[in-house]
């Protein structure tokens, strides 16, 4: 059976969403309730995040990327649990303006298709009764989607936090908790998002402070009886395809971006997945059918993967004969070298001509489509796939052969193409900016 659930989310980012979430997967976890956390959109820090507090794989769920059978599948790895735990991203209603696979990637979107009542977040940071208005709007704006309550967050002092309950009681929502200014236990943060749960080395301390503050200030008994859902009965999960049946997979503080229902697809669908470090300067192993170097930040240690010459000898000799792909900040490993934030330019593999720079950032987010022009690992040419880009790297050059015809959600196209080339004993490396999240029309 399928337990019922939650959506967190807020108005908009930075209102404490993850937090809260991690709090109230820590306390819950405490008192024996087993949870299955779930990430809203496009999202592979926050989900590491909540496997290490709730103790379960999280998984990111999609309505613009994913079709609602993947989603339902996807939601499948709840069966067994005491409750459904979703953490939304940007704010509640935010998407795209052109609708996807089955809808614009809000988590409005998730919470209406799987019947989960929101939990909102509030700033109340320079409001008091006025705060009430916001919630009354997010309340009415989707008849589909139940507000459950609000968790007010930020809240000065008790009588800051009576105020805004009178104007929360004045509109009829109900207060699930209210949570005071407390900076030492908020995640830090670098340009991608969160610091990865694998470089936090008091995150077990972090986890159980965030349990303790939200279950002082929570009520968790009463958030709990507030969650519901449509889906009763664990569906089959959808189909993924390996890129391979041994998939030589770089992990570690520079690789760490890989979307858990992909390594999960994998594995269901009987490939093997055999780690190794390039910071480490481990090389791919020479067993394995295919090379997969996933997205991370090269950019914090370019000068050590330049180092790494085991590892650089080691993924050249593998793509003479064996396929490598890699995605966002592994298709910059793959290059022919990379600039860092001081513009400091750093030798990488070599297996594309690829030259990357952060000496100035330049901004790229959005969803993908992505029409192949040749094949890639475990898709063959023509394949559609759809994807998620975010990165803030530059490309001075980009000379190989266009991996595929990429558009973004508005149907425009985009200039970062991929890259494809071919070696002469059959092998072939190829590599995208952004992060393949499934196949799609």
């Amino acid at each position: 059976m399928i337990p019922p659930g939650l959506m967190i989310s807020a108005p908009s980012s930075g209102t404490g969403k993850t937090t809260l979430m991690l709090g109230l997967l820590a306390a819950f976890r405490a008192q024996g309730v087993m949870v299955q956390p779930f990430k809203s959109g496009p999202d592979y820090i926050d989900p590491a995040f909540h496997t290490a507090a709730s103790g379960r794989a999280s998984f990111n769920v999609d309505s613009w990327s994913m079709d609602l059978t993947v989603i339902n599948g996807l939601v499948g790895n709840a069966a067994g649990a005491d409750l459904i735990l979703a953490e939304g991203s940007m704010g509640l209603f935010d998407g795209v303006a052109i609708p996807g696979a089955c809808g614009n990637g809000a988590s409005a979107d998730i919470a209406a298709q799987m019947g989960w009542p929101v939990v909102l977040v509030l700033d109340v940071s320079g409001a008091a009764q006025s705060v009430a208005a916001t919630a009354l709007g997010f309340s009415q704006m989707r008849p589909d989607v139940q507000l459950a309550g609000v968790v007010l967050n930020r809240v000065a002092s008790p009588r800051h936090e009576a105020l805004v309950r009178v104007g929360m009681d004045a509109v009829g929502i109900k207060v699930l908790g209210s949570l005071p200014r407390r900076k030492e236990i908020e995640m830090p943060e670098r340009h991608l998002g969160l610091v990865q749960a694998g470089e936090q080395e008091n995150l077990p301390e972090l986890l159980a402070q965030a349990a303790a503050f939200v279950s002082e200030h929570v009520d968790l008994e009463a958030l709990r009886a507030a969650a519901d859902g449509t889906l009763q009965d664990a569906p089959p999960p959808a189909r993924v395809i390996p890129p391979g049946m041994r998939i030589a997979l770089a992990q570690d503080d520079a690789f760490a971006f890989v979307y858990p229902h992909l390594m999960a697809g994998w594995r269901a669908a009987g490939a093997e997945i055999l780690p190794f470090s390039p910071l480490g300067d481990a090389a791919p192993d020479p067993s394995a059918d295919v090379c997969w170097l996933p997205g991370g930040y090269p950019e914090l240690h370019a000068g050590k993967l330049a180092a790494a010459e085991n590892f650089r000898r080691g993924v050249q000799d593998f793509a003479r004969t064996k396929p490598v792909h890699g995605e966002c900040g592994g298709y910059m490993a793959m290059g022919a070298g990379l600039v860092d934030k001081d513009g400091q330019r750093h030798e990488m593999a070599g297996l594309l001509g690829l030259e990357t720079s952060f000496e100035k950032r330049k901004f790229h987010l959005g969803y993908r489509k992505a029409t192949l022009n040749a094949a890639m690992p475990g898709f063959a040419a023509e394949t559609r796939l759809r994807g998620h880009e975010f990165h803030y790297a530059s490309i001075l050059a980009e000379p190989d052969a266009p991996l595929a015809k990429i558009t973004d959600s508005n149907g425009l196209d985009v200039a970062e193409t991929g890259s494809v080339r071919q070696f002469e004993d059959g092998g072939c490396a190829t590599g995208t900016f952004f992060h393949m999240i499934g196949q799609g029309a």
